[in-house]
């Protein structure tokens, strides 16, 4: 079984690469996004406590997280791999998924990073906003709160992986299809 992260900043277009690879190379999709804005509309507990935060661009706690990366490696045994998307978010959470890992015998085969700039990262959230409804995409300050947790958590964790010899960089300055091409033979 392969485990890779996709990782990027926000808008750098994680989601669509991991669905392109699901379909075309049969693996497992975990968004932590797409987990946590279904809490949200269910609104279970974790969902409403996960809305006040990313409202706000903030990022959601740790132990939430990696409970429910967990829960779907658990749930999903038979599976071709994994492909984490908007997970690690911190070295916290890298830490955390490499010991996951080595507790079923595994451990990370690669991280492919989707490099795009922070102006890009804005046009692109802005329009994701209108395509799929989300408010929280439409507010400036939040993109601004999103782009500076990015840097101040989430890029550390490229150092981390840097270390491991497992971080990979993608410029994702294409159409889709010629960024997933990119993407595509990193995985394979």
């Amino acid at each position: 079984m392969k485990y890779y992260v996709l990782f990027g900043p926000p808008g750098a277009g994680k989601g669509t690469f991991a669905k392109l690879l699901v379909e075309t190379r049969g693996y497992y999709h975990i968004s932590t996004g797409d987990m946590l804005r279904k809490e949200i509309a269910a609104g279970t507990p974790l969902g409403l406590e996960a809305k006040s935060l990313i409202e706000k661009g903030n990022l959601v706690p740790d132990e939430v997280v990696c409970g429910m990366i967990r829960s779907e490696f658990a749930a999903n045994p038979g599976v071709r791999g994994f492909l984490l998307d908007g997970f690690p978010r911190t070295v916290t959470q890298a830490e955390a998924l490499d010991k996951m890992l080595a507790e079923i015998g595994k451990e990370l085969d690669r991280v492919v990073s989707i490099h795009i700039t922070d102006e890009e990262v804005r046009r692109r959230i802005k329009g994701r906003a209108l395509v799929e409804n989300r408010a929280d995409d439409a507010d400036d300050e939040i993109i601004s709160t999103r782009i500076k947790n990015y840097h101040e958590k989430t890029e550390p964790v490229i150092n981390y992986y840097k270390a491991q010899d497992k971080y990979v960089e993608v410029e994702a300055d294409g159409t889709i299809e010629e960024n997933f091409k990119k993407v595509a033979a990193l995985v394979d």
